[in-house]
Formats: structure tokens, sequence, C-alpha cells
């Protein structure tokens, strides 16, 4: 296993062990993260991303497998099992990682899973009707970037 291989198992190791300093310190201070709901985070976002979905993912567990890499470029899958908390719903979640690496951090995170897939399970009938559009995928993205924003901001008083 590639040194950068090894940084991106430790990763997902710190994450089902919810270790989120662990998880934060994988990260260059000008790292970028992007999924289909959480795009274009700068470091710091993506650091209290992580910590607020733990925090709050009272009930979620990750597995992980196929990390495969060389110098520069890491990919692995992973699969998020949780509640979501608006509606209930148990969601299954089947991402697509891959990982940009510089000296030994990494620089550019950018997670890819099926939307539509998502939000059936997560939202269950509204998913179904709408998840495939536009509209619900910046509903959803706008939700949880607020979310993010205000975990930071009570972060930063406690």
């Amino acid at each position: 296993m590639t040194q950068n291989e090894e940084l991106i198992r430790h990763f997902y190791i710190s994450f089902q062990n919810k270790d989120i300093k662990a998880m934060q310190d994988c990260y260059a201070d000008s790292a970028t993260f992007s999924d289909p709901v959480f795009t274009n985070l700068n470091a710091k976002q993506v650091r209290s991303m992580w910590a607020m979905l733990i925090k709050s993912g009272k009930d979620m567990r990750i597995e992980f497998k196929n990390i495969s890499g060389n110098e520069q470029v890491v990919s692995a899958e992973w699969d998020a099992y949780y509640t979501f908390s608006a509606t209930g719903n148990m969601v299954v979640n089947r991402i697509k990682a891959s990982f940009l690496i510089e000296n030994g951090k990494i620089t550019k995170h950018t997670d890819h899973f099926n939307f539509y897939i998502w939000a059936k399970q997560a939202l269950g009938f509204t998913g179904l009707l709408l998840g495939w559009t536009t509209f619900l995928r910046n509903k959803i993205s706008t939700k949880a970037k607020g979310n993010l924003e205000t975990f930071m901001a009570s972060s930063k008083t406690n």
C-alpha cells in the first residue's frame, strides 16, 4: 500500500471511529471538497462539515473498500448508513471518492453519488417525485450549507 493509499485508509478508519480531529488532520490548509450536496467547500468548511456530520449522525456507520492510487491521486469507495434526521428515513449512500494528495495531505476531495437514489431514500415520496430535479438538489444543498454555517458559528462560541 502506498503512503497516499495509507493516508486515505487512515482517513476512513478515523471516520469509522468518529475521530474528528484525525480526519481533519488529513486535509491540507488549502484543501477543497465537493459532492452533490456540499459543493466547493474550503478546508475550514470541510473540516467543520465532518465534525457536524459525525456529531449529528448518532447512528451513522461507514464501510470503505477499493482504495487505490499513486503519487498524486487516490480513489476509494465508501458506504454511509444513517438515519436522515429531517424525515427519520434510513439511508444507504454508496459513494465513489477521489482525492488529490500533495505532501502527505488531501488537497482536493470529491465524492460522487447518485443524488436521485439518495433523495428517494432520505425524502421518501418527495424524493421519488422530485429527486431528479435541479430544484430539489439546490434546495437540499442550500439547507445543508445553511446548517454548516450555523454549526460553524456555534462552534466559535463554544
